[in-house]
């Protein structure tokens, strides 16, 4: 078990997965507002170069998991422009936001789905993305697991997270603010006083870089990279699932 899987939003008692449901349908109405926000705008940028690094893929069918209110889905349809994405969330009031800023674009559709079983067929899409959401996975292998499985061969895996700044002083400024600053802007916009403790107390408890990587080749992907960006608050990973099954059972 890793770490961030043991972090709670709200009590120590009952499931993880259930408590993050709850989380998100709180802070729903002001989750955009308050990314950008906290993140200076800086996270258009973050998510831009993750989706530019499928572009020469050319993937058809991608599935956004942990879509929350669709940005990521969105911006992936209009500068990748696939034939379909599914956007999956377990919060239906997220997946409601999304819903309402996606309702002309064709091709894109959102559903509730829960990351550790997720009702989707075997080897059927050409990428699979998640957008700062993979730190809130209940068992993070089993939820990559799942996502290698719902991949065709070959199919590619882009990760996008919020990090910890690895060095100094980076590491010390960021620790002050999302320790002070990020729970008090967050409590006043979301009045979750709770959910903005929550997201960075994972931010940090989160494996990183090296560590994570190998959580990959563990789970089963290939070709396995990693990027940091802006002193190590964001890191992108990128993967493959193998050709051949023989790779996957090794």
């Amino acid at each position: 078990m890793y770490t961030q899987e043991t972090i709670k939003p709200y009590s120590n008692e009952g499931e993880k997965g259930e408590q993050v449901e709850r989380m998100f349908d709180n802070i729903a109405h002001s989750y955009d507002l308050l990314n950008h926000l906290l993140s200076f705008g800086i996270d258009r940028r973050w998510r831009r170069a993750a989706i530019v690094s499928l572009k020469p893929f050319k993937p058809q069918r991608i599935l956004d998991m942990a879509t929350g209110t669709g940005d990521f889905a969105i911006q992936t349809m209009r500068l990748l422009q696939p034939q379909e994405i599914l956007g999956a969330d377990l919060s239906e009031g997220m997946l409601q936001v999304a819903r309402s800023k996606a309702k002309d674009i064709a091709g894109l559709r959102f559903e509730k789905h829960d990351c550790m079983q997720l009702n989707l067929p075997d080897n059927h899409f050409d990428a699979a993305t998640v957008a700062y959401g993979v730190r809130n996975f209940p068992d993070l292998e089993r939820g990559l697991s799942q996502l290698l499985r719902v991949l065709r061969p070959g199919g590619r895996l882009v990760i996008i997270e919020l990090t910890s700044p690895p060095r100094f002083p980076m590491r010390q400024l960021f620790h002050f603010y999302s320790h002070f600053f990020m729970p008090a802007i967050g409590k006043i916009v979301s009045r979750d006083a709770k959910a903005y403790s929550y997201l960075p107390a994972t931010m940090e408890a989160f494996p990183q870089g090296e560590v994570m990587s190998q959580i990959l080749e563990r789970v089963g992907f290939t070709d396995v990279y990693f990027k940091r960006f802006t002193f190590g608050l964001s890191t992108l990973y990128t993967a493959a699932k193998p050709h051949t099954p023989d790779a996957l059972s090794s």
